[in-house]
């Protein structure tokens, strides 16, 4: 990790009694800023936390000192040194004198991107939240280089503050050949944002800092226009961002929604609810914690949902290791308790299960992914295939899922009863996707069209008299007995076979799994060459059913029957 600072620039416009301790001090390398307040000692801060600087006080003079080495301050206060990414924001009194100023570093950090780079090649805006301090710009800034040499895309950054590229009409080598526009008032944002698309044909705008609603709007118009937008906001959480109502927008905004009856009963919800309103102007969300540790949202409008819905979501935790390589871990929590979690703790009390993965990604591993993103090939296509059906289980167990559709009963309880008995149990709001259907009595009692659809797609409705927990745990236990399957290991079944063969397994497991063992029929398989149909007769003999061969012995087909 390459990091350039100009940390001598900054030091020369600070007095002698200011700029010596730093020049001889053991932490120079990691100074965050310095602070001269009149009448008060000067002021370093590092990681750790503040130190003095000496026991003279700071005076009008030194403070002017400062002052005429710098630029002057614009409307927000805020000024830098030319050529480099330095910071100096004024405090002024009533009378507008300056009275205090706050020197911050401004570094260039080559190599702090690699965390999030597989999410560059996706093309989708990045959203990245955190404190103040903790790196945002840094990481923003970096971004912006890698979309513009390393991609070759046209970008173009939004600077009002000079922060991102530097002070003065030349930018700063660390955004590389990204165009800079700077915002000659800071409550011009807006404009300039909407200004940068209609005259200089961005494939990419940069924004730091969106904080007004303004802003938050011309972000949504800039992302209408099928233009990339990365941009950072204040904020710890994702819904820290869900709750102000300023910036929501940036993730679809929220509204308030009524249900009918028979929907809220359906959802096991109240009437009047929270809901998103459109599609977020950021497809990702990164919440920036510290400098190496970001928590991932790949999917921002999954998310937010869920987190409205007060139901369980997944997130993604991702860090930096010194030796460049990046630990992923991946993790669910319960959003009704969101806020309780931060990036190094996690309280006991939301969080639902262990890591479900936690891998660790060497530098080469991290090139290989990437140029994964690029590449469209017959090997991604292939493997494409074995995740939508299924052929490989990340479970060591190889458990089926069973798609259960709710009636009339609250699905958070249901939601939590499932991972809390850890049942192999997959939610879906889609009846017609659904293996088995549980609801309160008296409801489907009076709901004729749920009957006719379950009837009409052979589907079991399960009632319970009463939502208590007692009778939730019975039926689910009960459904489970109908899907029970051999332990199977799919891994060592698929190894070393081509395409053709795994697509001839994947029909016999979807044709016992699916008919065969839930509703009781037998199924005949497609015509397969000789060698082909020996291998979906061994499979058939390890889930221990009975098939036989029919038609002509050169078009002979396969037929399994139920137990």
């Amino acid at each position: 990790m390459l990091i350039a600072d100009d940390l001598d620039k900054l030091l020369d416009i600070l007095p002698d009694f200011v700029q010596n301790p730093l020049n001889n001090h053991p932490k120079k390398k990691f100074l965050i800023e310095v602070v001269m307040d009149l009448g008060r000692r000067p002021e370093a801060r590092f990681p750790d936390g503040p130190e003095y600087l000496s026991n003279m006080r700071i005076s009008w003079y030194d403070l002017d000192f400062s002052i005429k080495k710098i630029p002057n301050f614009s409307a927000d206060n805020r000024s830098g040194i030319e050529s480099t990414l330095h910071r100096i924001s004024s405090i002024k009194n009533r009378k507008g004198n300056i009275i205090g100023l706050t020197c911050r570093v401004g570094r260039a950090i080559f190599g702090t991107v690699s965390i999030i780079r597989d999410l560059l090649y996706d093309d989708s805006s990045i959203l990245l939240l955190g404190k103040p301090g903790v790196g945002k710009t840094t990481a923003i800034r970096e971004i912006t280089r890698v979309l513009a040499d390393e991609m070759e895309k046209r970008v173009v950054i939004i600077d009002t503050s000079n922060e991102i590229a530097g002070d003065g009409d030349i930018p700063h080598p660390a955004i590389g050949r990204a165009r800079r526009m700077q915002v000659a008032r800071p409550e011009l944002q807006h404009q300039v944002m909407i200004e940068a698309v209609e005259n200089h044909m961005p494939e990419v705008i940069v924004i730091d800092e969106i904080g007004t609603e303004l802003e938050a709007l011309a972000a949504r118009t800039i992302a209408e226009r099928g233009v990339q937008l990365v941009g950072t906001v204040h904020g710890n959480y994702l819904e820290s961002l869900i709750k102000n109502p300023i910036l929501s927008d940036l993730i679809g905004g929220i509204q308030y929604v009524t249900l009918g009856d028979d929907e809220a009963k359906r959802r096991g919800s109240q009437k009047s609810i929270l809901e998103r309103k459109t599609f977020p102007a950021f497809q990702v969300a990164i919440e920036i914690h510290s400098r190496n540790h970001w928590i991932i949202h790949e999917k921002v409008d999954q998310v937010v949902d869920q987190i409205l819905q007060g139901s369980i979501f997944s997130l993604q935790k991702r860090k930096l290791n010194y030796n460049g390589s990046i630990f992923l871990e991946c993790e669910s929590f319960n959003s009704t308790n969101f806020m309780s979690y931060n990036g190094n703790n996690l309280s006991s009390q939301i969080k639902i299960k262990k890591k479900v993965n936690t891998v660790s990604l060497s530098n080469s591993q991290i090139n290989i992914l990437n140029n994964l993103r690029l590449v469209k090939s017959k090997f991604i296509n292939k493997s494409n295939f074995n995740s939508n059906h299924n052929i490989y289980s990340n479970s060591s167990n190889n458990i089926i899922h069973i798609k259960l559709y709710i009636y009339g009963i609250n699905i958070q309880q249901i939601e939590a009863t499932i991972n809390a008995l850890k049942l192999p149990i997959i939610l879906t709001r889609d009846i017609l996707k659904a293996d088995n259907i549980l609801a309160l009595r008296s409801f489907v009692k009076n709901n004729s069209k749920i009957r006719h659809i379950a009837k009409s797609k052979h589907i079991i409705i399960y009632t319970i008299h009463n939502n208590t927990i007692g009778n939730v745990i019975r039926a689910l236990k009960e459904m489970l007995s109908l899907h029970k399957v051999s332990d199977i290991d799919w891994i060592n079944i698929c190894m070393n076979k081509t395409a053709r063969e795994l697509d001839a397994l994947f029909e016999v497991r979807l044709a016992i799994e699916k008919v065969v063992l839930i509703k009781k029929q037998s199924v005949e398989l497609l015509y397969q060459i000789n060698n082909i149909s020996k291998l979906q007769c061994k499979l058939i003999k390890i889930y221990n059913l009975k098939y036989c061969s029919f038609g002509e012995s050169q078009k002979s087909r396969l037929k399994i029957f139920p137990v």
